[in-house]
């Protein structure tokens, strides 16, 4: 099995939350609470990144933990949390490596992040390891993705700006993918720049993925979870707890 280095690394990560902007009203942040609250603590954010959900859960007194593969990533998790007044407890290990010292009642692997792992077998074995992670009666919440259907283009692209708070920089990003149907995966070629007030360009970095991201259809990702173990399988439209329907691109997994 072959692991691939880290994604988010560079301008990546340090545009991320300029990019990102305010995410306090997304509707997956009072899902995943709610999930929480019905399955209990502690909890495990897996692919936390700089901490989106990590710590308004913990400054609300949630007992959670967070884990990426991303070193850098991480360390904007710790300033911000330092910023915060928080002690946050964090692990830098990959998903499909996953082992850490404890159990969870709640494991969230929010933002597709699932879909990162484009090998079917290693994202097998990244749930079987989230499987291994979860104490009895615990559940994993994971949002997954229909990324194309048929009579769909193939490629898109996309572009973000933002301006950068401390300095006043345009932080921008083009977004370019391409679809494959045959390996049912998405790769991606992302340009990043910052730009000063007067046109300059501070920093350039092109980040290049194939293949990046795999699609799920609702049957798929309910297989994927069963063949993991897991025996008790729900599928929500997007972040709600009605079930999913046929028509639903984006669904959360409940599975215990």
């Amino acid at each position: 099995m072959e692991f691939t280095p880290y994604e988010y690394r560079g301008l990546v990560a340090q545009a991320w939350d300029i990019l990102r902007g305010d995410t306090s009203h997304w509707a997956d942040r009072f899902f995943y609470l709610e999930i929480i609250c019905q399955y209990g603590e502690p909890v495990l954010d897996i692919g936390c990144g700089t901490g989106r959900l990590l710590l308004d859960y913990l400054s609300q007194g949630v007992a959670i933990e967070g884990v990426d593969n991303s070193p850098e990533m991480l360390a904007l998790c710790r300033q911000k949390a330092e910023h915060l007044g928080l002690e946050v407890t964090l692990y830098e290990q990959y998903l499909e490596r996953l082992s850490l010292p404890r159990r969870y009642r709640t494991i969230l692997i929010p933002s597709s992040t699932l879909q990162l792992l484009t090998d079917p077998q290693m994202a097998l074995e990244a749930l079987r390891r989230v499987y291994a992670h979860l104490a009895p009666g615990g559940a994993v919440a994971a949002s997954m993705m229909t990324l194309w259907q048929t009579g769909e283009p193939l490629y898109s692209e996309a572009e973000q700006t933002a301006v950068r708070p401390e300095d006043g920089a345009l932080v921008r990003r083009v977004a370019k993918t391409w679809y494959d149907p045959s390996s049912e995966c998405e790769s991606t070629e992302d340009l990043y720049q910052i730009i000063s007030a007067d046109g300059q360009i501070l920093a350039e970095e092109c980040h290049r993925r194939s293949p990046a991201t795999r699609s799920y259809t609702q049957d798929q990702a309910r297989a994927l979870f069963a063949q993991a173990g897991f025996n008790r399988i729900s599928l929500y439209s997007q972040f709600t707890f009605s079930p999913a329907q046929p028509a639903d691109r984006l669904f959360t997994v409940v599975a215990q």
